[in-house]
């Protein structure tokens, strides 16, 4: 692992995952003394990563050292990290903050991808970018959670929406759980490009208003699912559960199609149908984003002011 970057951000993850970890969950002995701080003592994991204390320690204070990858395993498997925690806690070392980086490339939503949209148009679907940008996103989705094409363009971000926006609380049945992740999700974002400056900007502003997100935020959580269900309560429609897909195309792993669904004749398909009954004839058909070259689709002759396919400039 030679000439990989180090973080202060590594060290404390590190410090944040072994601060959870339970004596028991570890097989370590409590000795039956009181513990000063919560988790296991720097020493408890250093033994059982077969490393030093003192090794252990400087990684967890961030100093300049360059651990191998069998030495980063046996540290992942002392903090019984998952997959995801893992990879993260990689892209910690991988991309320090201080190192030079090129600026990230804007991102665009190819026609194909908009096609798509279009098709699965009787359920919702938004295409999300880094820090959950919301690039694009089909009729349904924003008429089941926000009109994202009339937020101002610093607002079009879900995890933006889901912490500080009152009606998300209100549409989330469990939206703590959900908000939560949304800020784990954030937070591997994060981890890959640490130089982004609009990432460390919501992140500034999601801290600044939300105490919620402070908390979670100095947790360390890591959310990584491509898949799962959420339970929504919509002012419209009423109840539903649905089920989601994160589809991410092979040539940008920064780039999620989200795909919402519901179990065919249940309830929450019923209710679906009734929110796209509700909103037909609105002529708001799919948002896209412009692309990198500032373009946007052309717009229709014939379509009106307030009733023409929205767009996200």
């Amino acid at each position: 692992m030679e000439g990989m970057g180090q973080s202060a951000e590594f060290g404390k993850f590190l410090k944040a995952m072994r601060s959870r970890l339970k004596p028991e969950e570890a097989g370590v002995a409590s000795g039956g003394s009181a513990r000063r701080v919560p988790g296991l003592r720097r020493e408890e994991i250093a033994r059982l990563a077969d490393v030093s204390t003192d090794y252990y320690t400087r990684l967890e204070q961030g100093r300049n050292i360059h651990p191998s990858r069998a030495v980063l395993d046996s540290v992942a498997r002392a903090l019984k990290l998952d997959a995801g925690e893992q990879a993260h806690m990689m892209d910690l070392l991988e991309n320090c903050a201080e190192s030079a980086r090129s600026p990230l490339p804007v991102q665009a939503v190819r026609p194909a991808l908009r096609q798509l949209l279009e098709a699965v148009g009787d359920v919702p679907a938004l295409v999300l970018g880094r820090r959950t940008d919301v690039l694009a996103g089909n009729r349904m989705a924003f008429l089941l959670f926000a009109d994202f094409p009339e937020l101002q363009p610093g607002e079009r971000n879900l995890t933006r929406w889901l912490i500080l926006d009152p009606r998300a609380r209100e549409l989330f049945r469990d939206w703590k759980a959900v908000a939560a992740e949304a800020a784990g999700a954030l937070r591997v974002d994060v981890g890959r490009h640490p130089n982004d400056a609009q990432a460390n900007q919501l992140v500034g502003e999601l801290a600044v208003h939300s105490q919620h997100f402070r908390q979670w935020w100095a947790g360390h959580r890591v959310a990584t699912r491509s898949s799962g269900s959420v339970r929504l309560h919509h002012a419209a429609v009423g109840d539903l559960e649905l089920n989601f897909e994160n589809l991410v195309p092979p040539d940008d792993p920064d780039l999620v199609l989200r795909v919402f669904s519901a179990k065919p004749g249940s309830p929450s398909a019923d209710a679906l149908a009734l929110l796209g009954s509700l909103g037909a004839g609105t002529g708001r058909e799919s948002a896209t984003a412009a692309d990198a070259s500032g373009r946007t689709a052309p717009e229709p002759p014939e379509a009106k002011a307030g009733d023409r396919a929205a767009k996200l400039p």
